[in-house]
Formats: C-alpha cells, structure tokens, sequence
C-alpha cells in the first residue's frame, strides 16, 4: 500500500515479535511495525531467502513446545523480551469435507498451530511484560472462529474459536498489570496461503479458481466491499492497536471483514 500516511516513529525503542511473519498478513505487520520505529523479530519455519527486511529472524516451528522455547530463549539472549507481541501463527491446511474426514491427529494440528502456539509464547514471554508492566499482545484470530464452514473450515474455525475465548480471558488476567491482550479477527485476505488454499478447493470441485472465489465469498454472505483485504489493510489496524493511540482498548475482538460477517 502507498496510502500510509503516519510515518511518525512512535514505537521506537520496542521491541516486536511477529510469528509467521515472513509473508501475508505477519510480513505487513512486521513490515508496519519497523516503519513505525520498532525493532522487529519474525519467525517462521524457514528462513524466506533473499529479502531486503532488517527484520531480525528465528527459524522455528512454533507447532510444538521446542520451537517456542527455542525462540523465547534467542530473544531473551539478544533483547532481553519483548514489548509487543504479535502471534499471527496460523494455519487451515486441514481436508474439507465435514467430521467425517478429519482424523484425531488433524484435529491435534489445528489445536497446535492455531491456539497451543499462543499460549506457549504468552507464556514464555508475558512473565517479562508483568515485570515491567507494559506490553502488548495481539492474537490474529479469523472470522472463520465465528462464521465456521463445515464443508471446509471445521477444525480451523474450532480452534480460532478456543483462541477468542483464551485472548479475551487473558486479557481479564493481566489488564491491572499494565499488558493489553487484545484480538483482531481477519476476513479474506488477498495472501499467497489464501491463493492456495483456493486453489486446492476449486481443483476438487472441478471449477476455476475465480468460481471458486465467488463461491466462497457467496457461502460467507457475500462481502459488502466487494473484494478481499490487501494484507497491508489488516497490518495498520494492528498497528494502531499496538501504538500508545490505543492504551485504552484491550479484551476487544477487532473484526476486519469488508463488513462480511453478519451480526451486529
């Protein structure tokens, strides 16, 4: 995006983590949060090859308890912790087709990569924020925890779900502590994982990718904008709840949707 027009450094002297945030969604924020002044770390599984990012990068797969205590343990080696953590580590790589195709252990994956991965990083990294009674936690959760699709979401929409209410019950924890935790619920956005997963529905349907697209956004209500979200749209909501602008909010689910999920 171009339209940024705050390039003030209001976040300079933090320090950010921002899980899978090498491409989509966590690239923008990661991205964001540098033009904005903070020293940015991202992890990922693997190192996203040539970049011009000064983005300080941990590869580790934060699906399980190693991964997590390996990036906890190189952040408190080099920064000492963090100021702002974003945990925008996600997944839904899971079959499509209801209950009846989805095994014990794909129901494990989607709790581990979308709601333990949380948990585990709060956990190793919170107790710092506590000490110096700041910081903030920002959940990237999805519309999918509140408008599930059986037909293709059904173990990523629970997880997302259990997610909702974990954010909103740390954030009762913690708020007199001086840490914000605060959840933002993403819609369709225009990402490579989002072309992907596209792609693998319309190929099992028999249909074009832009078929399937419409059909997707249709079986969601349809998208009063008319179009998915750039990544870059999603990143300056979450930069602005991350900055001193929004020191009042926090246990607040943000959803940003193009006006798609129909409740009020």
């Amino acid at each position: 995006m171009e339209n940024i027009q705050d390039h003030t450094k209001e976040l300079e002297g933090k320090v950010a983590l921002v899980t899978g945030g090498t491409k989509g969604i966590g690239k923008a924020i990661a991205d964001r949060l540098a033009i904005a002044g903070a020293k940015v770390i991202v992890t990922a599984r693997n190192h996203p090859g040539q970049t011009e990012s000064d983005h300080h990068f941990i590869a580790a797969d934060l699906s399980g308890p190693e991964g997590v205590a390996k990036v906890a343990e190189e952040i408190a080696e080099l920064f000492g912790g963090v100021d702002i953590l974003i945990n925008n580590m996600g997944a839904n790589t899971f079959p499509g087709g209801g209950f009846s195709t989805l095994t014990d252990e794909h129901w494990n994956q989607a709790l581990q990569i979308n709601l333990l991965s949380s948990v585990r990083l709060d956990r190793a990294l919170l107790p710092q924020m506590l000490a110096q009674k700041s910081g903030v936690i920002i959940h990237i959760s999805s519309t999918s925890g509140m408008l599930p699709i059986w037909e293709s979401t059904m173990a990523y929409s629970s997880a997302k779900a259990a997610l909702n209410a974990y954010s909103k019950t740390l954030s009762g924890e913690v708020a007199n502590q001086g840490v914000r935790v605060i959840t933002v619920s993403p819609g369709l956005n225009k990402t490579q994982a989002m072309a992907t997963f596209l792609e693998e529905l319309s190929q099992n349907a028999g249909i074009t990718v832009e078929e399937m697209t419409q059909n997707l956004m249709a079986r969601l209500g349809g998208v009063p904008l008319g179009r998915m979200a750039e990544p870059e749209e999603t990143a300056e909501l979450v930069y602005f709840l991350v900055s001193p602008k929004a020191s009042y909010i926090t246990g607040a689910n943000y959803i940003i949707d193009g006006g798609n999920l129909p409740v009020v």
